[in-house]
């Protein structure tokens, strides 16, 4: 594709965006700018949720250059026109199935919409991590990123180094690994792992990731501090955005030796990102091993 061509990608809603040229003022979803920027894509923008304040959460925005990426704001605190200032060619947001745009509220959405192309990536538990990674990654070069064979040998590395350490730990009978997002001092919502993509690839690879007793919540299981460690977790996988409390509120002293990994639950899809987090927690489990 010519640099003048028409640019053309049919997005997981299977709506077609298009453009005179490829896009090259793209504002995103934080989660999807910092996918974007590991994949190669710099935004000029990003945005967040309702989740967000006025500021970027720094856990949620990898290693993106907050100073030359302009943060436009979250949630009710957006409108078209605060949207459209910086004048991109392209919108760029996500969506937890039914095509529903995430961060934006539909009468933002619409309107904007109807003024610049909008795309959208579905990032749901009814996909695989790889499956979302692969739409980033085509969306990415749609954009004129570049493979990095590098950044996918890492990833295998990283892959194989926990599937090796997690069979060294046990497998099935090794360190009991608990993901949850603190809630205060006595309570947590922990998360069902079947639900997560990013945690269905740690079981995988042979991680023995704790399930919660059946019950209310979809994707987590609301529990008190006592309930939460009764689950008896030998590595913590603990919620860092902004809006979760800090782990050690919960925790207290008496749980203050069990190795965490910091989790986002909102992971970015490049495989250099990826390949950070697993070996944390391939580092996580060697520690719980050698305790």
């Amino acid at each position: 594709m010519t640099e003048q061509s028409e640019w053309r990608f049919s997005d997981d809603r299977g709506q077609l965006s298009t453009a005179p040229r490829r896009p090259g003022r793209v504002l995103a979803y934080v989660q999807a700018g910092a996918t974007l920027w590991g994949l190669g894509i710099r935004p000029q923008g990003i945005f967040g949720s309702d989740h967000d304040g006025p500021d970027p959460d720094r856990a949620k925005t990898g290693t993106l250059p907050l100073d030359e990426v302009a943060y436009v704001g979250a949630g009710s605190g957006l409108d078209v026109e605060r949207l459209l200032a910086g004048r991109p060619d392209l919108v760029v947001t996500v969506s937890y199935g039914g095509g529903h745009v995430y961060g934006l509220a539909p009468e933002t959405a619409k309107p904007l919409e109807e003024r610049v192309p909008v795309v959208v990536i579905d990032v749901s538990q009814a996909r695989t991590f790889t499956e979302i990674g692969e739409r980033f990654a085509e969306l990415a070069r749609s954009l004129g990123a570049e493979g990095r064979a590098d950044a996918d040998a890492d990833l295998d590395a990283a892959r194989e180094r926990l599937r090796a350490v997690a069979a060294a730990a046990g497998g099935a009978d090794g360190p009991r690994v608990v993901a949850f997002s603190p809630a205060g001092p006595d309570q947590a919502h922990v998360a069902r792992p079947r639900m997560w993509p990013e945690l269905r690839v740690l079981t995988e690879l042979g991680v023995r990731l704790v399930e919660p007793a059946p019950g209310p919540g979809a994707n987590w299981s609301t529990l008190g501090r006592a309930e939460t460690f009764a689950l008896r977790p030998e590595v913590i996988l603990t919620d860092i955005r902004a809006h979760a409390a800090p782990l050690d509120e919960l925790r207290g002293e008496e749980h203050g030796t069990v190795p965490v990994v910091p989790w986002n639950p909102e992971p970015l899809y490049g495989p250099r990102d990826h390949a950070r987090f697993l070996g944390l927690v391939a580092d996580a489990l060697e520690a719980a091993r050698a305790r």
